[in-house]
């Protein structure tokens, strides 16, 4: 009997609170009625003036498009799939310069062969590099700098 009246005493207590917050809601102003203003002339408003806040050429960073690929040294062995890629020509299975070229993936060797690798793609090689930190005129220029 006592959790029935206790119940219904929790129900009330409910029922007003929530009528106290709608008469609440009701005081307060609609935000979607704002006040119109007069539209200004465009006579009268003058042009922004022009900033130029844009960064100095050596700080921007080239686009995709201005690319024509990226390159990340892999130290280790690289597993695709759970198999360890090998280059078919020497062999070597570790110390590998990715390069990624307008979508297809490529493993060159320390020895130089170049194998296209399918089973990458630019989503795995995004996922796996860091940031560009440098660009190169050419592809033997960046595999200088990397000690390739």
């Amino acid at each position: 009997m006592f959790k029935r009246v206790r119940d219904q005493r929790e129900w009330r207590e409910t029922q007003r609170a929530g009528r106290e917050m709608m008469a609440w809601a009701d005081r307060q102003p609609d935000p979607t009625s704002i006040p119109q203003q007069d539209p200004v002339p465009a006579t009268d408003l003058a042009p922004p003036p022009m900033v130029d806040d844009f960064l100095p050429p050596d700080l921007l960073s080239a686009s995709q498009g201005e690319l024509a690929g990226m390159m990340m040294p892999w130290r280790g062995q690289l597993a695709v799939g759970g198999e360890v890629r090998t280059c078919p020509q020497c062999g070597t299975d570790r110390d590998w310069m990715i390069l990624s070229t307008r979508g297809l993936i490529i493993l060159r060797c320390r020895a130089g062969h170049e194998t296209p690798e399918p089973a990458l793609d630019a989503v795995w090689f995004n996922r796996h590099s860091g940031p560009i930190e440098h660009r190169h005129a050419t592809l033997e220029d960046g595999l200088t700098y990397l000690g390739h």
